[in-house]
């Protein structure tokens, strides 16, 4: 999560603090409305339990995702 948020700031030009704040409010978000198998696995890779974490292909799925 440490990862995405750093490249959410640079790319803003927001504080790291706010982007983390950012990413913590749409995983939530997203556990909330996704089917759980999907949720635990967006929070495994978040929360570190899924090793590396390919940030770029995460945020480019998320932006399909979302229109």
């Amino acid at each position: 999560m440490d990862e995405l948020a750093k490249m959410i700031a640079d790319k803003v030009g927001i504080s790291e603090d706010q982007a983390r704040q950012a990413v913590e409010m749409v995983v939530t978000y997203l556990k909330d409305q996704l089917p759980e198998p999907i949720a635990g696995q967006v929070e495994a890779v978040l929360g570190g339990e899924g090793g590396n974490l390919d940030v770029q292909g995460l945020v480019g799925g998320l932006g399909k995702m979302f229109g």
